[in-house]
């Protein structure tokens, strides 16, 4: 019994040296620890440069430590050849770039995500927050419905119907107020062509009248002298 003890004693740790930088890697991201996990995986990625799971942790983990523009080189190196993980790699690299206010490369590498899994739901969402930042609203609309599509029973299905409700409103109110502004403009134009035409039609009878007694006094001059007394 003893001897028992003592070789699982002395089997535990070489067992534990024996383990993986990438296992180990992947228990500390999985106990929220990016700091602790972050050696492991730089070493994983340079022993293994095929793992792609071991780039994807190294990216989030560089994310969790503050450093965006290390995250971004982590997905970008791994990207070309992500095979059937690339929806996910660049839909990390739209989170990113989201995340540093990079909206036009964020919005291009959602649409990467969608265009390499058409079905990858998160993308369609991070697109649509990315369109809501630019203004895009309409779009925005079509991929949270999209979204919702895909996951009907999203714990956020409540907050996006009721943005939808909100941009659709805000939407409405803005084409009515452009219909109301163009109106306005029109009846301005048209009270403003009454006006000039009012004006031009005073400035006309005007000439009219000044050309009647231009000829008026030209003919007294031609009889000018003719009751002179002698």
């Amino acid at each position: 019994m003893k001897k028992a003890l003592f070789l699982l004693f002395f089997l535990v740790p070489f067992f534990s040296f024996g383990q993986s930088n990438f296992s180990r890697a992947e228990e500390m991201v999985m106990q929220n620890k990016p700091q602790e996990a972050l050696p492991f995986l730089e070493m994983s990625v340079s022993e293994e440069p095929s793992n792609i799971n071991a780039w994807l942790y190294l990216g989030i983990v560089y994310e969790q430590l503050g450093r965006p523009e290390d995250a971004i080189a982590a997905y970008r190196r791994v990207l070309p050849t992500a095979g059937n993980m690339s929806a996910s790699v660049a839909n990390n690299l739209g989170n990113v770039y989201f995340n540093i206010g990079n909206t036009e490369l964020a919005e291009q590498f959602y649409s990467q995500a969608i265009s390499f899994n058409a079905v990858f739901s998160n993308a369609y969402l991070g697109r649509a927050n990315t369109r809501i930042k630019t203004g895009n609203l309409q779009n925005a609309i079509t991929d949270y419905e999209q979204y919702l599509t895909l996951e009907p029973r999203s714990s956020q299905r409540g907050n996006i119907e009721q943005l939808v409700s909100l941009i659709r409103s805000g939407i409405a109110a803005e084409e009515r107020r452009i219909i109301a502004a163009e109106d306005e403009a029109r009846r301005l134009a048209e009270e403003r062509q009454r006006l000039l035409e009012s004006v031009s039609a005073s400035l006309q009878s005007a000439v009219k009248f000044s050309q009647g007694i231009s000829s008026g006094a030209e003919g007294v001059e031609l009889y000018e002298g003719a009751f002179e007394l002698d």
